[in-house]
């Protein structure tokens, strides 16, 4: 008896790292996220993430199976900074979501075009804007750098150092408060564009198929934040 006790609290212990094992979403699943739900997913893995607690994925049998389609539930549009994994960061699995990356988290024609695929096409039920702390591609824009086709992409930031008001005096990357604001607007001023430019992703929002947010990620505790 005690001999199959123990064999059932060992094979029950070995089990947990393979009950827990994600795999991608399927077309049912993604079919009955709402946006609001997929919103509270991500930031419920952002929430493990900051915890250490990620989830243990089977990767082969997720390649396998991603493999085979693909369905996943948000489209992330976040900075090109190597600090901020944003599958890591919401503990998404292969499959799971859409991520478009940028230096400065801004949006153009080739973003949009994929937000709108990812969207009306693929079924993703969430578009988000990702900032996060210290941005140098914010801070570039602050400090007004002109750098060979960087200054291109500074100057789609420009609008969101214009539009915080105050700061007389050291409106540049050496203000943290400051740097802070600009990138704050320049997330909101992106979900505007977003918005505004493409009729597509406005109408689906309008329609309750999609919502589109704006947060901020925080390199000192790896939370993420939502704007309103």
């Amino acid at each position: 008896m005690k001999f199959f006790t123990l064999s059932l609290l060992t094979s029950l212990f070995f089990a947990q790292p393979i009950l827990a094992k994600q795999l991608p979403i399927t077309p049912e699943q993604q079919a009955s996220f709402t946006p609001q739900e997929v919103i509270d997913a991500l930031l419920e893995g952002n929430k493990r993430f900051q915890a250490g607690k990620t989830t243990d994925l089977n990767i082969k049998a997720s390649i396998a199976e991603a493999s085979k389609g693909q369905h996943p539930k948000a489209v992330i549009l976040s900075c090109l900074d190597s600090r901020v994994p944003v599958e890591l960061v919401f503990d998404q699995a292969i499959g799971d979501i859409f991520v478009g990356r940028v230096a400065g988290n801004v949006e153009n024609e080739d973003q949009l075009g994929s937000m709108e695929f990812a969207t009306k096409v693929a079924g993703a039920k969430v578009v988000m804007v990702l900032g996060h702390e210290s941005c140098g591609a914010v801070k570039g824009a602050c400090d007004g750098v002109k750098m060979g086709n960087l200054t291109a992409l500074l100057e789609k930031i420009q609008p969101a150092v214009d539009a915080v008001e105050g700061h007389e005096g050291n409106r540049t990357s050496a203000n943290p408060e400051f740097v802070a604001e600009v990138i704050e607007v320049n997330v909101e001023k992106t979900v505007e564009d977003i918005r505004a430019s493409s009729p597509v992703l406005a109408e689906m929002e309008k329609a309750g198929e999609i919502l589109i947010v704006g947060a901020v990620y925080s390199l000192q505790d790896g939370s993420v934040t939502l704007l309103d």
